[in-house]
């Protein structure tokens, strides 16, 4: 099945455009996120994780997660975690001849667990639910850490993985398309918009998007055509991009655009012919761009411009371009200062309601998170990952770098403005401390 899909690239995404309409109908959105379960720990246990199945199918939850999400594909709101987890530690079990585990990462979980001995919530919270939803996103990162780090991956089993990545994306933009009214009817201001979001978190949104036109570009730039296609690809990308700005959810969108930037940048590096080549990418994709962008902002009656800009609808500059973010981040250093050893998993939220701020929201900043509720240790385990990727990008060509920095600079940037509500950022984190080898001729 899985060969045949990949030979079938254009009648998979056709299928999973199908399924981007069909979720609209009540009770096909928790079959598609029952067999996105189901299915895979099959494939998994059937071919023995021989041609890395595990991360396949981990890469299509990746990218599934938001989707079913939104239209409540679910029976528990962390299920996409929890499958990254659950294929990968079947991968690990059926591999494990092979398997060189990582304690680095071991380590790393075991680190974070620690947090919890701190927890204290106000009477009524649920712990449970505080941890899951707090420790969920670190713990895919430690345990796609543990089957990741150092494993050999042939650049064609990580591109085969980035298409299975963007194939649910795809019945997202679609759903999207019928969920989203008229624009005309929507009055867009300089906030990030739930009415072309899906009626869901347009952050969470945004950064799925961002992750296809990632993958989409990658494709067009190496020539490997994803539809078979390369009009056709390009109009893909053209769509994801259009969806994304839609939202108004600006980190998303831009750590797409940052990340694709990195890889080309290495990949022109690579190239003998570089000079040739950037010049013809600057032309190319900075007509490309400007298209896009004015035929959107035109469409939100000139609001995206001044939602990119930090206006608002009023097209005056805000005090807070960071929509309250960097309040939040203020706060939890001072946090950290008066507990430097963590004030407990989950306790942040509670402690800026009870301060004299009164700050309801909850961190969008995993690294302002983990060092308030973590506290010493937290900046230890911040201080590892932030180095074990460069290092691994530092001993590879251009070429490899290229993928491991934009793979790293995915994860930097979502987990600065999304936290780790999602298992995108932990396990596109694991994919920056791979081995990415050559394929295997013939």
């Amino acid at each position: 099945m899985i060969e045949k899909i990949l030979n079938n690239k254009l009648k998979a995404i056709g299928v999973h455009i199908l399924i981007g309409f069909l979720v609209t109908f009540s009770g096909v959105p928790k079959l598609y996120g029952a067999m996105t379960l189901i299915l895979p720990i099959f494939f998994i246990f059937y071919s023995r994780n021989k041609n890395e199945e595990a991360l396949l199918f981990s890469f299509y939850i990746v990218g599934s997660e938001v989707f079913v999400r939104m239209t409540h594909g679910f029976f528990l709101y962390e299920t996409g975690k929890y499958s990254v987890c659950i294929f990968l530690f079947i991968g690990m079990f059926l591999n494990s001849n092979k398997q060189k585990f990582s304690f680095t990462f071991i380590f790393y979980i075991l680190l974070l667990l620690l947090g919890i001995v701190f927890t204290e919530l106000p009477p009524g919270e649920s712990i449970r639910k505080a941890i899951a939803f707090n420790l969920s996103g670190p713990i895919v990162l430690g345990v796609s850490g543990m089957y990741l780090y150092n494993r050999n991956i042939r650049e064609g089993q990580l591109l085969d993985s980035m298409f299975f990545g963007v194939l649910p994306l795809f019945s997202m933009v679609t759903y999207l398309y019928f969920r989203t009214p008229d624009l005309k009817e929507i009055v867009f201001g300089g906030a990030a918009n739930f009415d072309t979001s899906g009626g869901f978190g347009p952050n969470q949104v945004a950064t799925a998007i961002g992750l296809g036109i990632f993958i989409i570009a990658v494709f067009i730039l190496l020539r490997k055509k994803l539809s078979g296609f390369l009009i056709l690809d390009i109009c893909f990308l053209g769509y994801f991009v259009y969806r994304g700005l839609l939202t108004f959810s600006r980190g998303g969108v831009l750590t797409g655009v940052f990340a694709f930037m990195a890889i080309s940048f290495f990949y022109i590096l690579s190239r003998k012919d570089a000079l040739l080549v950037l010049f013809k990418y600057l032309i190319v994709g900075g007509v490309f761009s400007a298209v896009l962008w004015g035929y959107t902002s035109n469409a939100t009656n000139g609001m995206l411009s001044n939602r990119y800009e930090g206006k608002n609808a009023s097209g005056i500059a805000k005090k807070d371009v960071s929509s309250g973010r960097i309040k939040i981040i203020r706060l939890q250093l001072n946090s950290f200062l008066d507990n430097p050893l963590g004030i407990g998993v989950g306790n942040g939220k509670y402690k800026r309601e009870l301060s004299s701020e009164h700050v309801a929201a909850a961190s969008h900043n995993e690294l302002g998170r983990i060092i308030e509720e973590h506290g010493l240790i937290g900046i230890i385990l911040l201080l590892m990952l932030l180095v074990i990727p460069l290092i691994k990008s530092f001993n590879s060509n251009n070429y490899q770098r290229g993928f491991l920095i934009s793979f790293y600079l995915i994860w930097f940037l979502t987990i600065n403005h999304s936290a780790m509500r999602i298992a995108l950022a932990g396990f596109i984190y694991g994919l920056s401390i791979i081995n990415i080898t050559e394929d295997e001729e013939g």
